[in-house]
């Protein structure tokens, strides 16, 4: 079972799969998107043109796909493609210039290292109190907001062939998000016997 926890910054997410390794014995494969920044001297929490932003993402997906591809058959992770995405889309607006076909060869890239990589997705939703911490991307709650409903809409295109499983809002408890994200996992891996599907692409649950 190989499960990408998605969202927003300052959701819980490293606590989250974190706490499911080590319950489970599943390796928890932690991404670098901070050190990508600080490589290349960029600061997260600042703006950047979309040239910019596409260029650093591509660093970031390349950092990703190394990690996962540890050489563990099984792996839980705190960041997946799609986040990455939703963190390039973020930055246009309505009078944003951008190189299209850039931008749509970044997407389709991150929407396929999703599928070759992930067999559930987890959406953990904003709602947990919000913290500052140095070197971290913007604390703005509309921001946070904005993302989660980008990548809402990312792990439900039609390309996505991931299961998805989305933990509402008012699951904060650790406890509760761990118990409910590794049901749905269980029950996943129960409908999957290797080589063979039994559930659609692009199925979800809610949690």
């Amino acid at each position: 079972m190989t499960i990408g926890l998605c969202g927003s910054h300052r959701t819980g997410k490293t606590t989250l799969a974190e706490e499911i390794s080590q319950r489970t014995g599943i390796p928890f494969v932690k991404t670098s998107t901070s050190e990508v920044f600080r490589e290349h001297g960029l600061d997260p929490s600042r703006p950047m043109e979309i040239g910019r932003r596409l260029w650093i993402q591509h660093k970031i997906l390349d950092a990703a796909e190394r990690a996962w591809n540890s050489g563990h058959r099984q792996f839980i992770t705190d960041r997946t493609p799609l986040d990455m995405a939703a963190y390039t889309l973020a930055d246009i607006q309505g009078s944003t210039e951008v190189d299209f076909g850039k931008l749509e060869g970044y997407l389709e890239r991150c929407i396929g290292v999703t599928n070759a990589f992930f067999k559930m997705l987890v959406l953990v939703q904003p709602g947990i109190p919000l913290v500052y911490e140095t070197g971290k991307a913007a604390l703005n709650e509309g921001y946070l907001e904005h993302l989660n409903f980008l990548i809402l809409g990312l792990c439900n295109d039609d390309r996505i062939r991931s299961t998805f499983l989305y933990l509402h809002r008012d699951v904060i408890d650790k406890e509760a998000r761990v118990k409910r994200s590794w049901r749905y996992s269980m029950r996943l891996g129960q409908a999957h016997a290797p080589a063979k599907r039994t559930t659609a692409p692009g199925s979800s649950f809610s949690g």
